[in-house]
């Protein structure tokens, strides 16, 4: 008797105290399409970590374009991130709280405020940086609580990378329904989005506010999506910092299943059969030794019916507004000037091997006047290059074709130093560093410049998680004009608000207006339009 007593006081006790977490956060349990998912509450921000979005890929579902997520019964607890999509350390620099690798990886994070269940938000869907190779949406950089805490529904999106994500080969395209094959990854990112379309009211947002960012691959990914028939309609607004897919020519379907089908017999796999048998981890070693770029983002006739530079070049692209630029450092002046000195005669040599019968232009519009001029001169030409130049061409033709206001910065903070316990590091582009263990290694000098990727902590208010740098008040500063930047835009298409500097939009036929994001931020008309003329006029042979 007293043993049973004791078991329904027990019970009694367990449910009583169900019911009052139940009571007291009642919004930590939320209603998806495909069932029930239980969060966790950080500080009044309520966060749901690995909400799976989409069947994993796996089996014969591997290069298939992401399929509906089978129901579950009872609840899912969604209080940890899901597996990085496959990839290798190549980025030693990037920091993940995801537990380890898998091809099950197709998972997403909210961040919400608590009590914003009842509420239309508008939404932020950020995806990650990494050249398609790597990243995930658990990197602290990314972390949505900030903006959650400015009235931002968050969410961050784990993607397929490398040949998980962008394999295209003649097998693949006959066995679609689509008669296309690649660009996984993208078609993963749009079904995220069709995933919010349907789900994000639950957690207090409005499905019909949802502006998409990335940086780097991710805003090569926002530019994508933007021209994707599959997603264009799925989007209000849309951020780019640092990329675009329509700076240079896109691989064809045809060029891209060649190059699919040469890295196969590569490794002696003569059938798409052969492919889905091998084990992942190996898929990916074997993948790695084609190097970056081995599998293109293609027109494969579906995810792109035609070249995203002719979808936004005949305004079929999202008609949204955009915000977009990139940093002053995106690239070293060595990838210009090699280990020859900073003078204007050996700039011009370099010009006149890298551009042949086109180095007069080049040197016109590159080339400065005195020697103590050219460091900063190559750095220019290396970013524009590099990364610089595709994103103009993104920015200029949504302003001649999108219908929408456009808005370009140029991000031009300098991160601080390295904290004194990182000892002797040399930073890399994702951000972080790489420690040197040797003590051979001297220590590098600090950049001039915004590195590549490096405002990213600033914009999503998240400078405290980078434990690498010494930031200082002024950093802080910057951090809070770009994050208003970001959440003014979020929110109403338009940076501009009571505590930033006015930021207008580019009108089209006439000199741009560039945000300069700085410890002073201010706007000013663009002087080097001629330089992005002239990268332009080497496509159109």
């Amino acid at each position: 008797m007293k043993k049973s007593l004791f078991y329904f006081l027990l019970s009694l006790l367990i449910v009583i105290n169900l019911n009052a977490q139940t009571t007291e956060h009642p919004s930590l349990l939320v209603k998806v399409e495909n069932g029930i998912l239980q969060g966790t509450d950080e500080s009044g921000i309520h966060v749901f970590k690995g909400v799976p979005y989409a069947a994993p890929p796996v089996g014969e579902l591997r290069w298939r374009e992401p399929q509906p997520v089978k129901n579950w019964e009872g609840v899912l607890k969604a209080d940890r991130f899901g597996k990085q999509a496959m990839q290798l350390p190549i980025f030693g620099d990037m920091n993940f709280r995801a537990s380890g690798v898998s091809e099950d990886c197709l998972y997403l994070n909210v961040w919400t405020p608590a009590n914003a269940v009842k509420e239309k938000l508008p939404v932020l869907v950020y995806f990650y940086g990494g050249g398609f190779m790597a990243g995930d949406g658990s990197e602290p950089r990314y972390d949505g609580e900030s903006m959650a805490r400015r009235g931002i529904v968050t969410v961050t999106v784990n993607y397929r990378l490398g040949v998980f994500g962008l394999l295209a080969h003649p097998e693949l395209t006959k066995e679609s329904p689509h008669h296309a094959s690649g660009n996984y990854g993208l078609m993963d990112q749009s079904a995220a989005l069709q995933w919010v379309q349907k789900n994000i009211a639950v957690f207090g947002g409005d499905p019909n506010r949802v502006t998409i960012a990335g940086e780097s691959a991710g805003s090569m990914s926002v530019c994508a999506q933007m021209a994707s028939p599959l997603s264009k309609n799925l989007i209000a607004g849309a951020i780019g910092e640092s990329g675009s897919v329509i700076g240079n020519p896109t691989a064809t379907l045809q060029e891209a299943e060649n190059a699919g089908s040469k890295w196969a017999q590569s490794i002696k796999k003569n059938s798409l059969l052969e492919l889905r048998s091998m084990n992942a981890d190996d898929l990916l070693k074997a993948a790695s030794a084609a190097g970056f770029g081995a599998f293109p983002i293609c027109v494969d006739g579906y995810f792109f019916p035609k070249s995203p530079l002719e979808i936004f070049e005949k305004g079929e692209q999202a008609h949204v507004p955009l915000l977009a630029g990139w940093n002053s450092q995106e690239m070293v002046p060595q990838f210009v000037m090699g280990s020859d000195k900073f003078t204007v005669d050996n700039m011009k040599k370099a010009l006149q091997r890298m551009f042949n019968d086109k180095a007069d232009e080049a040197i016109r519009q590159y080339v400065p006047v005195a020697d103590d001029e050219v460091e900063q001169a190559a750095t220019d030409l290396a970013g524009d290059r590099f990364i610089g130049f595709s994103t103009w061409r993104w920015i200029d033709l949504q302003a001649k074709t999108g219908g929408k206001a456009v808005y370009r910065y140029l991000y031009v903070r300098p991160r601080p130093e390295m904290r004194a316990e990182m000892g002797n590091a040399t930073a890399n582009l994702a951000g972080g560093v790489t420690k040197d263990t040797t003590g051979k290694t001297p220590k590098a000098p600090l950049p001039k410049g915004a590195v590549h990727s490096a405002e990213i902590e600033y914009a999503m208010g998240n400078l405290p998680t980078n434990r690498v740098y010494d930031w200082q008040p002024e950093d802080y500063k910057v951090s809070a004009i770009t994050q208003s930047f970001f959440e003014n835009f979020i929110k109403t298409g338009d940076p501009n608000g009571l505590t930033v500097p006015k930021w207008l939009p580019i009108k089209t036929n006439q000199p741009a207006t560039v945000m300069y994001i700085d410890v002073e931020s201010k706007a000013a008309t663009e002087k080097n339009r001629g330089r992005y003329l002239f990268l332009e006029s080497l496509l159109k042979k």
